[in-house]
């Protein structure tokens, strides 16, 4: 696969990005969905034959072990260092982005996941409680001092980043040369004024959830898998906008039966077609791995992109928090992504 910029940073990056979030132990009060230790190794070492470079984890992913298990993969497989884009996150932690938090948060991330640095170290959510000058001066700090490569930052309100960036300019300090956000066909809140702010500062697009937690791989809405009977998290950013949404779901998969190939295919050519540099996908069978690269040969035309989003409606904002103590927004993502 050919490689992309990662925004101005210049590293360089598959157009699929691994997600960390099926990995780990399973605990009785987080995903229960996850994969095992060999487990994972099985689906980063396809990955990685099919030219997949880069994977994205967070300090919380099932309490940390999502980023041993990558770590420990990683290490069995022998594999270089520079060969691997590594990406974690800090904020579901105490202190969240506090100086304190982030200098304590990035050495336990290197400690599990085995690495002197990170390529990619991205704020999972905007700290309200933390002058963005503290956070913005500490993730500098790690890049100066070569814990970190690159800054990238995750859900949030428009007006939030763009004060973040304008903050480190305004300083000298490491702008955020990546956005994690929510984006799909079903949730495209984020093109009123996130995404072109993320354009204007050359900003590269890595969206969670690309396939709407699977609600766009099948025709029906529900399924019988263990994560669509056990994530609430999923339910909360979906089903209130089901009937809806559906209309899409349909679009999805007439396109797909008129091209031959799965939804799930259709669902991330739709993103490589908006611009986006690398969906995070999750993968728990190392197949799922080769359906994901597989679909990066699928080419939508202006006019499939037309026919996917006509249906679509505006959606109550999922993904970036409310300011603590005012009225939660309807759906907001409030359990991780």
């Amino acid at each position: 696969m050919e490689k992309k910029h990662l925004g101005w940073s210049g590293i360089e990056v598959s157009p699929v990005c691994i997600g960390g979030m099926s990995f780990g132990k399973v605990f009785p009060d987080f995903h229960q969905w996850v994969i095992d230790q060999p487990a994972t190794q099985a689906v980063i070492k396809r990955a990685l034959e099919l030219g997949v470079n880069f994977i994205d984890t967070a300090n919380v992913y099932a309490h940390g072990t999502s980023e041993e298990f990558i770590g420990q993969s990683l290490k069995n497989l022998g594999v270089k260092r520079e060969d691997v884009v590594l990406a974690s996150k800090v904020f579901f932690n105490e202190g969240h982005l506090s100086r304190e938090a982030i200098n304590r948060e990035i050495d336990g991330t290197l400690k599990r996941l085995q690495t002197d640095y990170l390529d990619l170290y991205i704020i999972h959510r905007f700290d309200y409680d933390t002058p963005i000058e503290e956070t913005m001066e500490a993730l500098d700090s790690l890049v100066r001092a070569g814990k970190v490569r690159a800054l990238g930052a995750s859900a949030m309100f428009g007006y939030q980043f763009h004060n973040m960036q304008v903050a480190a300019e305004e300083n000298g300090w490491t702008k955020f040369t990546s956005m994690q956000n929510h984006y799909n066909l079903l949730y495209r809140e984020d093109e009123r004024e996130l995404i072109p702010i993320c354009r204007q500062f050359d900003v590269a697009l890595t969206p969670y959830s690309p396939m709407a937690s699977g609600h766009l791989t099948r025709p029906t809405w529900d399924s019988d898998s263990v994560r669509s009977k056990t994530d609430g998290t999923m339910a909360n950013k979906y089903n209130a906008a089901r009937e809806n949404d559906q209309k899409v779901i349909d679009r999805v998969a007439q396109l797909a039966s008129e091209k031959g190939v799965p939804m799930a295919s259709i669902a991330l050519a739709w993103h490589w077609a908006k611009g986006v540099t690398a969906p995070i996908v999750g993968c728990s069978k190392p197949e799922r791995v080769e359906q994901a690269v597989a679909a990066t040969e699928v080419k939508l035309t202006e006019k499939d992109v037309a026919f996917l989003e006509e249906p679509y409606a505006p959606h109550e904002i999922v993904g970036a928090l409310a300011r603590p103590g005012e009225k939660p927004l309807a759906g907001t993502d409030v359990n991780l992504k």
